[in-house]
């Protein structure tokens, strides 16, 4: 789960509440109010990734470089288009995958 500006990551024991179709809490299951615990049904959700509704996940598994700085500037709330004039976006996704060699792909997409 990513909690705002926070690193990026996976939280461990992380918590989801909703209430009337909608998310009213989101962070650790240790800080969950209580009152949102109390009969709340619990899904197990272990080994799972849970996400926002309307959110294109996909991702490209071999790609050269790392955007995660545009990540967080979009979580700042940069719109693409700042993005973009920063030196990001998908112009400089194409410019850092042509650049690479075949071994360098390899090399960066393994770990993923």
């Amino acid at each position: 789960m990513a909690e705002g500006s926070a690193r990026l990551g996976v939280v461990e024991h992380g918590a989801v509440a909703a209430r009337d179709g909608r998310i009213v809490y989101a962070g650790l299951e240790s800080e969950l109010p209580p009152t949102l615990a109390q009969g709340a049904e619990t899904v197990d959700c272990e080994g799972r990734w849970i996400t926002p509704g309307l959110i294109d996940c996909h991702t490209h598994l071999v790609h050269a470089g790392n955007r995660a700085n545009e990540f967080e500037m979009r979580l700042a709330g940069a719109t693409y288009e700042e993005v973009a004039r920063a030196g990001g976006g998908i112009v400089s996704s194409v410019k850092s995958l042509r650049a690479a060699s075949e071994d360098e792909l390899v090399t960066q997409s393994l770990p993923r």
